[in-house]
């Protein structure tokens, strides 16, 4: 079972991309039109997205639910969103800023040399790298519990 490819989508989504509860019109669905849909990797995957109201409308939220079921992270999704939840969240406190720092590191100067880049970074992160992102984040979590959603210590952002 392989995983599903990546996608990019060529511009920003503006206004006019999107219909008037703010769902970008057919965008998550088509991402998804690659992987069979009894697939485990279609059947177990998540989907997260901040708490941003134009991401929560209510129609968006319903197609969210329709195609990911209990498996969305979301404002006003069944599994909600952290406030505040960067310190939390993998894809903030170590995913962007990893790979932002390694895709421009050879100053790419188009598009397609971006996008390989992209690809390149997130193929190369390796499981073990993950363990560590995944124990990080339990230790995190851990603290977050304990102390009952006090700040936490700067100690907990080394990995």
């Amino acid at each position: 079972m392989t995983a599903p490819s990546s996608s990019f989508i060529p511009t920003t989504l503006a206004h006019a991309d999107n219909q008037e509860d703010g769902l970008p019109r057919g965008r998550v669905t088509s991402q998804l039109d690659p992987v069979p849909m009894n697939s485990t990797v279609r059947k177990e995957l998540w989907f997260q997205q901040d708490g941003a109201t134009c991401h929560t409308a209510r129609a968006t939220i319903d197609l969210l639910k329709d195609t990911f079921g209990d498996r969305l992270i979301s404002r006003f999704g069944p599994v909600n969103w952290p406030p505040r939840s960067c310190d939390l969240t993998p894809l903030d406190y170590f995913l962007w800023g990893y790979v932002k720092s390694l895709i421009y590191a050879d100053k790419p100067q188009t598009l397609d040399h971006l996008e390989d880049n992209i690809r390149r970074v997130i193929a190369d992160i390796r499981p073990q790298m993950l363990e560590k992102v995944i124990e990080n984040w339990t230790s995190r979590l851990d603290y977050i519990r304990a102390s009952r959603g006090s700040h936490m210590p700067e100690i907990i952002f080394q990995m």
